[in-house]
């Protein structure tokens, strides 16, 4: 009871605070990152092993126990009273227990609230296809995702299907009907859910995340025969996503599912979180849509010229990362160093200033 209570206390710490992220390990204080930046909670004293380990323990059901001790890892989401529910990842760091744990809000935002871009309403409002939400770890694409599925449930009378690993926004349903699998309590993987998926009458499917080429198959075939399918690649550009896809299958197959993805595939939306000037994190993104020009790129293997389709068309809604960038710039939301760092090209992005 005592490291449920410190526990506790850490996470109201995260919620007063504006953090995003907690980290709590033995031997040192925990510590927050707030807008992007690690902050040590020095008031905190050090955890202990025996500490760190028993507060773990305090929030993994115990069936799942079990599975910690012979993977050394676990993921698994966590609710905090009624203001928040956190992302918790525990792990072994030098033979001692370690948490990640990141806040989950429990209010979704819009695409206002999050300074999207509102042509992604556009793509919720789709019958079918497969549309992929990248960046790296921690830039906001499972946010992205759940205003989506959340204007999705708004407007539309579907039933959808979210599988997470572990579930982190939790959707209440207005329009639509909506159930979240969760991997290793719901179903096994998420290859095994989205198969089964074809027999539960779904209109529209969230996957967490593409892990393997397994389920990236699965999705895409669920993109062809009519459903819609959103989810997420740790990828860093639209280019890149596609010939990760690609790569993952066996040689052999990679012809074909090039085919399938030129004709599946609706867009890529690339994010990443940039420090505001006047505080907080604000998004720069990409936007790539397929059109003929693009689908024909992605048949014919030439993916590398996918960057110049999208900064040459953005009178068709594409939008260039170093140009949502050089944007932030002029309007005074970000500095030109923080966009510096996160550009895809510097002196495309010189350019655009």
């Amino acid at each position: 009871m005592a490291a449920e209570n410190r526990l506790a206390e850490l996470l109201d710490v995260v919620i007063k605070e504006g953090g995003s992220d907690l980290h709590i390990f033995s031997g040192g204080s925990p510590m927050l990152r707030v807008s992007g930046t690690l902050v040590s909670l020095s008031k905190y004293p050090a955890f202990s092993e025996k500490e760190t380990e028993e507060m773990l323990r305090s929030i993994v059901p115990q069936d799942r126990w079990e599975s910690f001790r012979q993977n050394q890892t676990i993921d698994l989401s966590y609710a905090h009273k009624d203001d928040a529910r956190f992302r918790v990842n525990g792990y072994r760091a030098q033979g001692t227990v370690a948490l990640a744990l990141r806040l989950i809000p429990r209010t979704i935002r819009t695409f206002t609230e999050l300074n999207l871009p509102s042509i992604l309403e556009v793509f919720t409002q789709r019958e079918q296809g497969f549309f992929l939400v990248v960046g790296p770890v921690g830039q906001g694409k499972s946010t992205t995702l759940a205003t989506m599925i959340d204007r999705i449930n708004d407007s539309r009378a579907e039933h959808i299907l979210t599988i997470e690993d572990p579930i982190e926004y939790l959707f209440a349903p207005k329009k639509s009907l909506i159930h979240q699998r969760e991997v290793h309590i719901d179903t096994p993987d998420f290859h095994t859910a989205l198969q089964s998926a074809f027999r539960e009458d779904v209109d529209v499917i969230m996957v967490g995340e593409m892990r393997d080429y397994e389920t990236i198959s699965s999705a895409v075939t669920a993109a062809e025969t009519g459903h819609l399918v959103l989810s997420t690649l740790h990828t860093n550009n639209a280019a890149q996503t596609i010939d990760r896809i690609i790569d993952m299958f066996p040689s052999e197959q990679q012809a074909q599912v090039r085919v399938q993805l030129a004709g599946s595939l609706i867009g890529i939306f690339s994010q990443r979180l940039i420090p505001r000037v006047s505080g907080g994190l604000v998004p720069a993104y990409e936007l790539l849509i397929n059109n003929n020009a693009v689908s024909t790129l992605i048949r014919d293997a030439r993916t590398h010229e996918i960057s110049s389709v999208i900064q040459t068309s953005s009178q068709e809604g594409m939008i260039d990362m170093d140009r949502s960038l050089a944007e932030l710039v002029r309007r005074g939301e970000v500095t030109v160093e923080h966009a510096y760092e996160h550009a895809m090209d510097a002196k495309t992005f010189e350019r655009y200033l």
